[in-house]
């Protein structure tokens, strides 16, 4: 199974899919990312990039909320910030 994001206009996921290996083999038995995107597209429309739980694709595995960063090709937590072009955790308070 493969899972893509939907990324909103300010790259921003609103939801997470699986798709069916069978949707993304080429004829020659590859993968290939450009025909889940044309078939997530088609059935519901938005933009999509594929993920992976074990954060070889992009990074990190995306959720509702988090951002992709086209450049770095990555997504992004929550709340993380670009610093000096390291993406950085949010600072974390006192600890009880």
């Amino acid at each position: 199974m493969a899972h893509y994001a939907e990324i909103d206009q300010d790259n921003k996921v609103s939801r997470v899919v699986v798709v069916a290996n069978d949707v993304i083999t080429a004829p020659d038995g590859t993968e290939d990312e450009t025909l889940g995107k044309v078939f997530l597209s088609d059935l519901l429309g938005g933009t999509w990039v594929q993920t992976s739980y074990n954060g070889r694709i992009r990074g990190t595995y995306a959720g509702i909320g988090y951002a992709y960063d086209p450049v770095a090709d990555v997504f992004v937590p929550p709340d993380w910030s670009l610093i000096d072009g390291v993406w950085t955790a949010p600072p974390v308070g006192p600890l009880p």
